[in-house]
């Protein structure tokens, strides 16, 4: 590998200026991955914790522009199945990520349906308003965030699972975050998951315990 880096540098010399050089050489210790989502907050929570030598793409960088199908039933499957689309469809080593809010009262409701909890829509409000509904008679409000990420890249799958346990609340509380965030109550902290900074969010939550799994593995690369 050595040998041949050497040789691509001597005929990078007699072709590119020496500028140019040092921006290709520092190239060869860039990583590219492809984080298989659209959701713009979920990248600016990733962005956050990976290494700078990494770089992450978004689908759109890659021009993925179709729905990913999510069709599995569990969690699990789901992140294996649109790390698979992304591998197969565009070539991309990359990782994707379900996550979902499984509530003990509603025994683990709404869980892979999270997203999608109140209809086709996807809207987080509709999503909390039904939840809240649904535990209008129970003071027992248990539950837990679960991510699970999956990594392609080497021809090999990992898998990497984070969970932040915690209580639903009886109301919305805060402006931060996205999705059941406003109404997660992590256990141990009297903020919703919505009224913290994300770095603290980052440092107890489901996504950044799974995240910083990931990034512990891709060191060992």
């Amino acid at each position: 590998m050595v040998t041949k880096v050497i040789k691509s540098i001597k005929i990078i010399s007699l072709i590119t200026p020496y500028s140019s050089i040092f921006e290709i050489l520092n190239s060869f210790h860039d990583m590219q991955l492809v984080f298989a989502t659209n959701n713009l907050n979920k990248i600016k929570e990733v962005q956050a914790l990976i290494p700078e030598h990494i770089r992450l793409l978004s689908l759109k960088d890659i021009d993925c522009l179709e729905d990913i199908p999510e069709t599995q039933d569990t969690i699990e499957g789901n992140s294996i199945q649109k790390a698979e689309y992304v591998k197969t469809h565009y070539g991309y080593a990359c990782f994707a990520d379900d996550t979902g809010l499984e509530v003990d009262a509603l025994q683990g409701a709404p869980g892979v349906y999270s997203a999608r909890y109140a209809g086709e829509q996807r809207n987080a409000n509709d999503n909390m308003n039904k939840l809240l509904d649904s535990l209008q008679t129970t003071a027992y409000r248990a539950a837990q965030f679960k991510t699970v990420i999956t990594l392609l890249i080497n021809n090999e799958q990992h898998t990497f699972t984070g969970i932040c346990k915690g209580d639903i609340t009886n109301d919305k509380m805060g402006e931060k975050g996205f999705g059941y965030d406003p109404i997660f109550k992590p256990k141990g902290y009297e903020q919703t998951f919505a009224e913290m900074d994300l770095s603290l969010k980052n440092s107890i939550g489901h996504r950044g315990k799974a995240i910083s799994q990931l990034i512990n593995f891709l060191n060992t690369l």
